[in-house]
């Protein structure tokens, strides 16, 4: 994870397109300038970098499932519930499961797990489009490669 990037999923594990279903694998670094200031002497990783990780993840099943033909961008998030700290060096699984597809949009519900237990949990919408300019689209895809989508889901492969 690089939280200063923005970069939110280390590796994408599993992903099962006729199921719906993604899941990654993050784990925090150790230091941040995000946790230097959240919260001093008591870091912990902010409620909204946990809802950008499950919208990440889910963020990748939509594009995968639109042979990366298309940008999922961060539409609305329903219901986001924080059930327990993230801290420091903590491994998460991030799961995903897409629940509509429409003329425009794509609705998931996403949780984080971290030792097995339940960390958060959220319903969100995205907004689906054509990617805005190549050089985007570029960068989606090498980031797709960096965090281990299939080469076989990825155009060319």
């Amino acid at each position: 994870m690089r939280l200063e990037y923005f970069e939110l999923v280390d590796r994408i594990a599993a992903l099962d397109l006729a199921a719906g279903t993604v899941v990654a694998e993050c784990v925090l670094p150790e230091r941040s300038t995000v946790f230097e200031g959240h919260f001093p002497g008591h870091p912990i990783l902010p409620g909204v970098l946990m809802i950008e990780a499950m919208a990440q993840t889910g963020g990748w099943l939509v594009m995968a499932r639109l042979g990366f033909q298309r940008m999922a961008f961060l539409a609305s998030v329903k219901e986001a519930k924080m059930r327990r700290f993230l801290l420091p060096g903590q491994a998460l699984r991030v799961e995903a499961t897409e629940l509509h597809q429409g003329s425009g949009y794509a609705v998931a519900s996403a949780r984080i797990l971290a030792d097995g237990r339940a960390v958060a949990d959220t319903e969100i919408t995205y907004r689906v489009m054509e990617f805005p300019n190549a050089g985007l689209h570029a960068a989606m895809l090498k980031a797709a490669a960096r965090v281990r989508v299939p080469e076989a889901l990825l155009p060319d492969a």
